[in-house]
């Protein structure tokens, strides 16, 4: 049975672009960033780092997708992908978004923050499952490094400009770190087991 993580939020550094259109403003951003690593999630002695393959977002295109800022509803939501106000696209590059500003509050604020340059992050909330990532320890300098690439995200639940640069939802991945290590560990465990049973057995057999 397939296990769904928690919703899970991810924040990348890339300009957010404004472009006039008459009266009107368009948003484009980018809510995610391929081949990306992220912050260091372990610590010195065993770094753990996440990555988002290409083709990630590939099935999730069509989902119902809304754009807020800093994540938040209500009266802060952009577009959303059911109404077409939102759009979305998966290049290259990553996870790309576009919508007209709305003649609303949050969306008039937005596009002036975004003109000053106070805001210049995006993010995205999203569900991967189990079966959806995959796990790789490698050396790098010395250090075993763990490695979680996320190769098919199952649900979209926003894209949003959002204020801080860093990854908010440490918790998660601490979560999937911590989920890793005990499969490993119990992996671990029933080698060794085995490995004791056969010399018992062994040993049994030489008497």
């Amino acid at each position: 049975m397939q296990k769904t993580s928690t919703p899970e939020k991810r924040i990348f550094q890339h300009d957010i672009e404004v472009r006039a259109e008459g009266e009107k403003r368009r948003v484009i951003g980018y809510a995610a960033l391929f081949n990306t690593r992220s912050v260091n999630f372990g610590d010195d002695d065993y770094p753990f780092f996440e990555v988002i393959a290409p083709g990630a977002f590939r099935n999730v295109l069509k989902d119902d997708v809304r754009a807020l800022v800093d994540h938040k509803g209500g009266l802060n939501t952009l577009a959303r992908t059911k109404s077409g106000t939102l759009k979305l696209y998966e290049d290259d590059l990553g996870l790309r978004y576009e919508f007209e500003a709305p003649d609303t509050q949050a969306g008039r604020d937005l596009v002036k923050i975004l003109d000053r340059g106070d805001i210049d992050q995006s993010s995205f909330g999203f569900q991967v499952n189990s079966d959806g990532q995959k796990f790789e320890e490698r050396e790098e300098n010395g250090k075993q490094v763990l490695i979680r690439t996320i190769e098919t995200v199952s649900r979209l639940l926003d894209v949003s400009p959002v204020t801080y640069p860093a990854y908010p939802d440490t918790m998660a991945q601490a979560r999937s770190f911590d989920e890793y290590r005990t499969k490993q560990n119990l992996s671990e465990l029933a080698l060794e087991t085995e490995a004791r049973g056969r010399q018992i057995k062994l040993a049994e057999l030489a008497n």
